[in-house]
């Protein structure tokens, strides 16, 4: 199962001549869970460098809120049962952003603005 994981992020990176940067299951990425409702698109993702046991990762579905308690932490191992078609995603090194709709719709960029301290 990992090994097909990685296969996929591989594959992806290549697409969109983005360096492969592992985003391990056990550590965690910020979520806003509640902003995904089964049909809320699109979706949104973002990474940062990597700290204190997060893969920098940053996800949430529809609208960004800038409240405090918009994202929760979470282990990227949960989304293998919730969410696992973003896993594909996660490993798109620090930088890179994706945006993907219920359609097959895929946007992937990268953002020099996110490494930015």
């Amino acid at each position: 199962m990992e090994d097909e994981l990685i296969k996929q992020q591989k594959r992806i990176c290549d697409k969109y001549g983005a360096e492969y940067c592992p985003a391990p299951l056990d550590l965690n990425l910020g979520i806003a869970l509640r902003s995904f409702d089964g049909s809320t698109v699109p979706i949104n993702g973002l990474r940062h460098l990597p700290e204190n046991g997060t893969a920098g990762w940053y996800i949430w579905a529809g609208e960004y809120s800038s409240a405090n308690d918009f994202f929760k932490p979470l282990h990227i191992q949960h989304l293998l049962e919730d969410k696992p078609y973003l896993l594909k995603y996660l490993g798109l090194a620090p930088g890179w952003r994706f945006l993907v709709d219920n359609d097959g719709y895929e946007d992937i960029w990268f953002d020099a603005e996110l490494l930015k301290i």
